[in-house]
């Protein structure tokens, strides 16, 4: 994810702070300035926040080191102020597996809540069940209280939190993958609705949840159902085969010159019959820009992207196109560079077979 820098790496997973984080860090501490707090206020305040966002890392790395337990890796985990994001190659189509997964994040702050509460009950603190509030309230208890939170939060039934995810799974294991997908997607939106109304007669910050949960369950049928057309489907049905490569000693500006005399937008940088990379459109206007067009390729060029082979069918290959860090996916056949897949590519294919399927008869 761009302007997005790395603060770690624990585990094979790449842990990424996104730019619009910092700015929640200097909310959080204008906020406290302007109702007259100290700075050790402030500062306790900021410690609270990291804090909260310690057990959304963890509750990220539960779902990824359950998916790294069948096989799928995750990309990297970024940090938002909304939360964080584990980007998976995939989601496992066996629905048991997915709801292992999709159960693991929310499991993780039941399990945090509880080590907190056993820590606070260690220490002193307890629990008033008429008040339904601590004795001596803390950072301990405050967390005890978020991690439940996020739990139950991420339980809802609705694309795109964890719930969803369960919903679908359960639903999979009795019927099709695309119809458990449709009956989750459309149960979160019905329930995106419903708090929409709630919101406008209450809080409005349940009209934010619900555009969320509403874009985000279509988002999620929309992908599963162009996902399952593509079953069976190779990569070189759909792969662009005329394309033209560049070396990694050519300036950008030769990159320039090409994408102003056609139409293709990713360049293979090749070094004899060894794929090295990809340069795109925005990695040659960024060093454009920040470094000049005298700019080597080989410095503005997108490293270690993933190959596929041409035999590859296009529903396996869907998830890392979205989930990678390039937007477009070198094709081999025996070795040999022989296409370039892009989103665009597949889109363009689905669109055409849609076409000549819907096509009227004479």
């Amino acid at each position: 994810m761009r302007w997005s820098w790395k603060i770690a790496n624990i585990l094979g997973i790449g842990v990424y702070v996104h730019a619009t984080f910092w700015l929640l860090i200097l909310f959080i501490l204008y906020s406290s300035w302007s109702q007259g707090n100290t700075i050790a206020q402030a500062a306790a305040g900021v410690v609270f926040v990291l804090s909260i966002f310690a057990c959304v890392v963890l509750h990220e790395f539960g779902h990824a080191l359950t998916a790294r337990r069948f096989g799928i890796r995750t990309r990297d985990i970024t940090l938002l102020p909304i939360g964080g994001v584990a980007r998976l190659e995939r989601m496992p189509r066996d629905p048991k597996q997915e709801l292992w997964v999709a159960l693991a994040g929310p499991a993780v702050n039941i399990g945090i809540a509880a080590l907190l509460l056993f820590v606070s009950t260690a220490i002193g603190l307890r629990f008033d069940w008429r008040t339904f509030s601590w004795s001596g309230s803390n950072l301990l208890t405050g967390l005890i209280e978020i991690n439940l939170g996020l739990a139950l939060f991420n339980l809802i039934p609705a694309f795109p939190m964890d719930g969803g995810r369960v919903l679908r799974a359960l639903l999979a294991i009795r019927m099709e993958y695309p119809r458990a997908t449709w009956i989750a997607a459309r149960t979160g939106q019905a329930l995106a609705f419903v708090l929409g109304v709630i919101g406008l007669f209450g809080n409005p910050f349940l009209i934010f949840i619900a555009l969320f949960v509403w874009f985000g369950a279509e988002q999620e049928a929309a992908a599963t159902q162009a996902q399952s057309s593509l079953g069976g489907i190779p990569v070189q049905c759909a792969m662009l085969k005329n394309f033209q490569t560049i070396s990694p000693d050519e300036s950008v500006t030769k990159a320039a010159a090409y994408l102003l005399a056609g139409w293709q937008k990713e360049f293979p940088v090749v070094w004899g019959s060894q794929v090295l990379g990809i340069l795109t459109r925005e990695d040659v206007i960024q060093a454009i820009q920040e470094r000049g067009p005298e700019t080597l390729v080989r410095d503005a060029m997108q490293r270690n992207v993933d190959s596929v082979g041409s035999d590859e069918t296009l529903e396996g290959i869907v998830g890392r196109l979205r989930g990678g860090k390039s937007r477009a996916l070198p094709v081999l056949h025996h070795g040999q560079l022989v296409g370039i897949l892009t989103m665009e590519n597949i889109a363009e294919f689905l669109r055409i077979s849609t076409a000549v399927a819907h096509r009227s008869p004479k």
